[in-house]
């Protein structure tokens, strides 16, 4: 079997692994878009845009190999972390908790978006599933790195980011049903 059979027998034919492609390189990208807060060591960020759009344009398995290969780069020393950081111990500090919940978030998003192209149901899977899990990774790397209590890492880690991962959130829904008109698989 030649190595362009076995891709197309995995269900991954060469349009697919390019889209996947692109969404790690723009996760790569859009986490340099970051303004960090004075008051935690979480920053605002384009990433959650670009992860949301990539459950809405991936199935859910494809999903997870871009938030994986996402964090192997990050975690094999390429700075691709929020911010431009980088390196395996990211994954335990601070703000490691997010970086674990997007392998675990996404690609949920991406399975309860379903198989029509609605921006209602990607709204809400996004903000009533992706926005929780990626809170609590979160909250559980802050309580545990920075010994702070559930509520102070919620002060950190939650409320000052939930109107805006909401917008995010629609935006991402609203680029995921224009992208997947113009390009069904």
């Amino acid at each position: 079997m030649t190595t362009r059979e076995a891709v197309l027998h995995a269900d991954y034919s060469i349009r697919t692994v390019t889209k996947m492609s692109i969404c790690v390189a723009l996760c790569c990208v859009s986490a340099y878009i970051s303004i960090p807060l004075p008051f935690t060591t979480a920053m605002i960020t384009a990433l959650t845009v670009v992860m949301n759009l990539t459950a809405f344009i991936l199935k859910p398995k494809q999903t997870l190999i871009v938030m994986l290969v996402w964090i192997l780069l990050g975690s094999a020393g390429l700075p691709v972390f929020v911010g431009g950081t980088v390196g395996f111990g990211r994954l335990f500090g601070p703000t490691g908790g997010f970086i674990i919940a997007f392998a675990i978030a996404y690609p949920i998003v991406s399975l309860l978006k379903g198989r029509n192209n609605s921006f209602v149901r990607y709204s809400l899977a996004a903000i009533t599933v992706g926005i929780p899990i990626t809170y609590l990774g979160g909250v559980i790397s802050m309580m545990l790195v920075l010994q702070v209590t559930f509520w102070q890492a919620c002060v950190m880690a939650v409320f000052p980011f939930i109107p805006g991962d909401i917008a995010k959130a629609v935006l991402a829904a609203f680029l995921g049903v224009r992208i997947n008109k113009l390009y069904h698989d």
